[in-house]
C-alpha cells in the first residue's frame, strides 16, 4: 500500500512477544472452547461467539477511537481479542495511537492464564467422567 514500516528491535521484540503470549492465550481459549461444546454445536459457536468476538475485538478500527463511545470502550475490554490486536497495532504500527503496553501484556497473560486453568480443569472433567 505504499507505506514502509520503519521497525526498530524494540518493534520486533514487542511482535515476537505479543505473538507468542497471543498463541498461548487463544490456544487456550480454543481449549476451553472444546471441552464446553459438543462437537456438534460446534457450528453455534461460530455464529454466536465468533463472529462477534471478531467484530467488537479492535480488529477493524483501534481501541483508542473507541473514546467517543466511552461505555462501549470499556464494553470491549471484557474481550480477549482487544489485547491481541492492539498489541500488534503496538508492535507494527507504534505512530499510532493505542493500549498502554502494560494492559496489553498484562491482560494477555492474565487471560491466558485464565483460560489455561479453566481449559485444565474441564478436560480433566471430561477426561475422568
Amino acid at each position: 500500500m505504499g507505506v514502509h514500516l520503519n521497525l526498530g528491535l524494540i518493534d520486533l521484540l514487542q511482535l515476537l512477544l505479543v505473538a507468542v503470549l497471543s498463541s498461548w492465550l487463544f490456544a487456550a481459549f480454543g481449549m476451553v472452547l472444546g471441552t464446553i461444546v459438543d462437537p456438534q454445536q460446534i457450528g453455534l459457536v461460530f455464529n454466536i461467539l465468533l463472529a462477534p468476538m471478531i467484530f467488537f475485538g479492535c480488529a477493524y478500527y483501534p481501541w483508542a477511537t473507541l473514546s467517543v463511545i466511552p461505555w462501549f470502550q470499556k464494553a470491549v475490554l471484557i474481550n480477549p481479542l482487544v489485547y491481541a490486536n492492539e498489541g500488534f497495532r503496538l508492535a507494527l504500527t507504534p505512530g499510532v495511537p493505542h493500549m498502554s503496553p502494560w494492559l496489553v501484556y498484562g491482560a494477555l497473560v492474565g487471560f491466558s492464564l485464565l483460560f489455561t486453568w479453566a481449559g485444565l480443569k474441564k478436560f480433566t472433567q471430561r477426561a475422568i467422567d
